[in-house]
């Protein structure tokens, strides 16, 4: 879409209208607002040395819905996954997850994707164009194994 902030880290726009991306800058949420997004799920921890202060109340005043859904990098679980999935369908309409790289995201998503019957290609490549931890060496394990249905 035109006016995307493509400079935001691994922006990404989904064929179903939902973007990603990476960290967000304190300036991002009215870029976000201005493109039409109205609801912003976290997946980073707040902790994170890269991570937004303040996002919660930055979003507020930009008239955008924030939900945080903490995902330790090196422990993602099939709830997270759930709790992604029942936070989209709480906030209908134009919604932005990001976290630090994309890469939680992505990889929820091909989750998301598959169970909604996308075939496995088709998601495997839609997250490969951030990271794919299935063929990254140094991907966490429990990456792999999240994204195989080991976890």
């Amino acid at each position: 879409m035109s006016g995307d902030p493509e400079d935001i880290r691994n922006w990404q726009r989904r064929a179903d209208g939902i973007t990603t991306s990476g960290k967000l800058e304190a300036h991002d949420p009215a870029r976000l607002a201005a493109i039409g997004v109205r609801h912003v799920v976290n997946l980073a921890l707040d902790t994170h040395p890269e991570a937004l202060a303040d996002e919660a109340a930055l979003l507020a005043a930009a008239g955008i819905a924030y939900t945080h859904i903490p995902v330790p990098f090196d422990a993602p679980t099939p709830a997270h996954v759930a709790a992604l999935a029942e936070a989209l369908a709480a906030h209908p309409g134009a919604s932005h997850v990001h976290c630090i790289m994309n890469w939680r995201v992505t990889a929820f998503f091909y989750l998301l994707d598959c169970a909604a019957g996308v075939p496995e290609p088709e998601a495997r490549a839609r997250m490969a164009l951030v990271w794919n931890p299935l063929e990254d060496d140094q991907a966490p394990p429990v990456w792999r194994a999240l994204v195989k249905g080991e976890s």
